[in-house]
């Protein structure tokens, strides 16, 4: 999911730009510090760092402050730590984007009280012992779901359940996931478990296939084995829809993979490249290519979010969510977490172990 956002969520002012960054409360922390936008190396495990003051820049003025137990990184944050992440912060700022924890502040009168057990998106600052979050997109998690799982819940499942929305999946259809092994791939196989027919998994190596295995793929393909004519095969005629938060080259095999009235959705750009699309292509088949971007859906409609949150609540209330991490580190070693995703070694969630770590 790539958020995008208005005025008010860029032209910071003084007081915002602090929360978003180190802060300036007066109660100490510790927290990952990216230094300077440089990479990954330029993270740094600090003591003695100010509480985040005021209200994150997202949240309209509503503050709500979370005591972390656990964080998550995911690739928006390793583009922040170059500055090439459209909706990052100035350094030095705090990483990690989503985050679960206990609600130690909320706003008066909003759906949250202190003592809540919460996850949710930061975009930045999550990799701390506190973080202010964004009410509209936080959400309470059961007594049964652990703080790590919690920490790997909100972005992937949110950006999951927004994909499958945006394409009109209708049960029974057949769905292939690129990047099945990452984080957003693996809560797009969780969620489609015995609902798509087939769901399929493209991934590039014997590790990732077990883990998109494990995660709910009927079938599982290798990106270095003609992909493309195995899913055709698989289907008969063809996948109904296409995830595909990788981009890259793979693209074009993947216009030719659908079904006529197939549709492909752009969920991001792991790979690194942006592709380009001839729209012969879709002209002749009946192709659609779709976006997926949750910010600027919700706010043209405003009511989505609510209903997203829901859902999502609903989906851990009743155990319907598994998300699979495949790294946990505590806060002493969580200074690679980044460059786990750097070297393209992350299957599921990177999580972070903040209280006790």
């Amino acid at each position: 999911m790539a958020p995008t956002g208005g005025r008010t969520r860029h032209e910071h002012d003084a007081a915002g730009s602090r929360s978003a960054g180190i802060g300036d409360g007066s109660t100490l922390m510790r927290g990952l510090v990216v230094s300077e936008t440089t990479g990954p190396d330029a993270v740094e495990l600090r003591d003695g760092l100010p509480e985040p003051a005021g209200a994150h820049p997202w949240a309209e003025g509503e503050r709500l402050l979370v005591d972390v137990r656990a964080a998550a990184v995911a690739f928006p944050d390793l583009l922040q730590s170059r500055g090439a992440y459209q909706h990052g912060t100035p350094a030095p700022y705090i990483t990690g984007g989503e985050y679960a924890g206990v609600v130690l502040e909320a706003p008066k009168g909003s759906r949250f009280s202190a003592g809540d057990r919460v996850a949710g998106l930061s975009v930045w600052g999550s990799a701390a012992e506190r973080v202010l979050a964004i009410p509209r997109y936080t959400v309470r998690i059961p007594d049964q779901m652990s703080w790590a799982d919690g920490a790997a819940f909100f972005l992937n499942y949110a950006t999951a359940c927004f994909t499958l929305h945006r394409a009109g999946f209708a049960d029974g259809e057949s769905v292939l996931v690129h990047g099945a092994a990452g984080g957003v791939g693996t809560a797009a196989l969780d969620l489609l478990r015995g609902r798509a027919k087939p769901v399929i998994a493209v991934v590039s190596s014997d590790d990732k296939a077990a883990v998109a295995e494990a995660c709910g793929a009927d079938v599982v393909l290798r990106t270095s084995e003609g992909w493309a004519e195995q899913a055709r095969e698989a289907t008969g005629h063809g996948v109904e829809i296409v995830i595909d938060p990788v981009g890259g080259g793979r693209f074009t095999d993947s216009l030719r993979t659908l079904d006529v009235g197939g549709r492909l959705m752009v969920v991001g750009f792991a790979e690194g490249s942006i592709p380009e699309v001839k729209v012969n292509r879709l002209l002749l088949r009946n192709l659609s290519v779709v976006g997926v971007a949750l910010d600027p859906w919700e706010q043209r409609f405003p009511g989505y979010a609510p209903e997203l949150v829901a859902g999502l609540e609903a989906a851990a209330v009743e155990g319907r969510v598994r998300p699979y991490i495949g790294h946990r580190l505590a806060m002493s070693e969580a200074t690679d977490a980044l460059g786990i995703l750097d070297r393209r070694e992350a299957q599921g969630k990177v999580v972070i172990e903040v209280a006790g770590g």
